[in-house]
């Protein structure tokens, strides 16, 4: 009787989900019709008549750069892999290989400023050697670092002028790209770098035997990305900590732009192995699934133009549910474009032989929880926290502090800008609940049918609140800026905005229930992709 009332439930839950889907689709063209003219960043489009959105910056240099892009990448893996084939390189020759291959690419993407970044690099390559093995190389580390992460926005990547005017010449060489926005990528590996040449004389933190019978992938013959970080600490191998690899590391073409991030470990072991997890039929189908999602995305800027309302700030002039519909398409926006941009480089490291993490594991509008949220979005980023900040810092042992010191910092590596730390302590602020609610299901025994119905309706509503939140921070953080909540609590806390405050809660709390029913579904893969 409980598995014919929860299958009556889950079929009522999906035909409100396409109910609310078929709504969001039809307004969202409404509202792009109506207002299109007084929009910023629409362009002509390729699609019949229709004007495309390409008012977001980062994605329209990407979408711009895509064919030059697939034609140096597709020559850099070719020759890295014959060279590979032909000469039975390992990791001291392909690191080689590889940073020819690397610093080639970077003297375009930024002319004369690639010595900035040797220069610093360096000078961390000095800091890991000399102080490495020492209990305080950490603080010093991350002072090194944070410094120069700081700095690098401040001065805006600086000017050679400043170091005497004989070296002006060269600030008329300054390429195509800021030197200083990628680099806040490569301050995320000098810092791995670092740590995994400190942790290299201990014994590995993996139990190996144990791990392999638990982890599907490894028990299949393959190396799953957990494996790969410790098999450099299985052994000190000083070789694998050279110059040329850590540089090769540091400013591996395909990643060096948007990640993936990968941690040192990892990349050194399958320099010298490439990875065996995916065959070549399989990165294949995974290019093949990137041409469909970039088609997805077209036809999502050609018809709905969500960052066009953001940047534009029509939002303003909006009816509540309207901003919510903007709101909640710039989201799936956002997420769409990020994992277009972090699949594309990923692809190529995997033609070359390096497999890193996956960034979204899984769609936002699979994720009902913010924990869930954020180790499926910059999923690479969170792996590197996790490792080299949330652990080091005494992991959930002081969480309750940690999540404040994580997302600070996150906020100030994305950027020194004060949305971005109002968004981080937003998110901190919904996490304390968040936590709180887990700590006290884990004591939340559910053995009857009652329980069990009061446990699954207490986390839908759980997930609707906290899905409500993140949007909230989302937009804080990206869209309106920490000034705009007092426009946002007169938009949906007042008379006309309450209804539709309600309906998105019912609607998210619907959609919690949808995927919490999906679990125990023979189908939960097709959820995840």
């Amino acid at each position: 009787m409980n598995n014919s009332w929860r299958q009556r439930e889950l079929v009522f839950l999906l035909c409100y989900a396409v109910i609310f889907y078929v709504i969001i689709i039809r307004n969202s063209l409404q509202l792009s019709h109506d207002h299109y003219y007084k929009l910023y960043g629409l362009r002509p489009g390729l699609i019949s008549s229709q004007l495309n959105d390409v008012s977001d910056a980062q994605w329209r240099n990407f979408r711009s750069n895509l064919p030059i892009l697939t034609f140096v990448f597709g020559l850099f893996t070719l020759v890295a892999n014959i060279l590979r084939a032909c000469y039975s390189l390992k990791a001291a020759g392909m690191s080689v290989v590889w940073l020819l291959i690397s610093l080639t690419y970077l003297s375009y993407l930024h002319g004369a400023f690639i010595i900035f970044i040797l220069l610093i690099t360096s000078a961390n390559f000095l800091l890991v050697k000399i102080f490495g093995r020492t209990k305080y190389f950490p603080f010093l580390l991350w002072v090194f670092n944070l410094s120069f992460l700081l700095c690098n926005r401040v001065y805006e990547g600086y000017s050679f002028t400043s170091f005497g005017e004989r070296w002006g010449y060269l600030d008329k060489f300054r390429g195509t790209f800021r030197w200083h926005i990628c680099f806040n990528f490569v301050v995320l590996r000098m810092i791995s770098f670092g740590y995994d040449y400190h942790w290299s004389d201990r014994n590995t933190l993996v139990d190996q035997e144990k791990h392999v019978r638990h982890c599907s992938n490894c028990s299949s013959g393959k190396t799953c990305y957990r494996m790969l970080q410790a098999s450099e600490e299985r052994s000190v191998g000083i070789d694998k900590f050279s110059y040329t690899l850590y540089l090769c590391y540091l400013l591996y073409a395909p990643l060096y732009i948007a990640g993936p991030i990968i941690s040192f470990n990892a990349f050194a072991s399958q320099l010298d192995t490439p990875q065996k997890s995916y065959t070549l039929k399989q990165v294949s189908l995974y290019g093949f699934r990137w041409v469909l999602s970039l088609f997805l995305m077209e036809i999502m800027t050609h018809f709905f133009y969500y960052n066009a309302f953001a940047i534009s700030g029509i939002w303003k002039q909006l009816s509540p549910m309207e901003v919510f519909i903007v709101g909640y398409g710039v989201l799936n926006f956002m997420w769409l474009k990020f994992f277009l941009i972090w699949r594309y480089f990923r692809f190529w490291a995997l033609v070359s032989g390096i497999e890193a993490p996956e960034n979204m594991p899984r769609c936002i509008n699979n994720c009902y929880n913010l924990e869930s949220f954020w180790k499926n979005w910059h999923a690479s980023f969170n792996k590197w926290l996790v490792r080299y900040m949330y652990i080091p810092l005494g992991g959930s042992r002081r969480k309750l502090l940690n999540v404040w010191v994580v997302f600070t910092f996150v906020a100030i590596w994305h950027d020194l800008e004060w949305k971005l730390l109002s968004w981080a302590w937003l998110t901190c602020i919904f996490f304390i609940p968040e936590m709180l609610v887990k700590s006290a299901a884990t004591s939340f025994q559910v053995d009857n049918v009652f329980k069990e119905f009061i446990f699954r309706e207490l986390s839908a509503v759980a997930g609707a609140i906290t899905i409500t939140c993140l949007m909230v921070a989302n937009l804080v953080g990206f869209v309106i800026g920490p000034s705009g909540i007092s426009w946002l609590k007169s938009v949906f806390l007042e008379a006309e905005g309450l209804p539709t405050l309600f309906g998105l809660l019912v609607t998210f709390y619907v959609g919690t229930k949808v995927k919490d029913s999906s679990i125990s579904l023979p189908y939960e893969n097709l959820y995840h992709s």
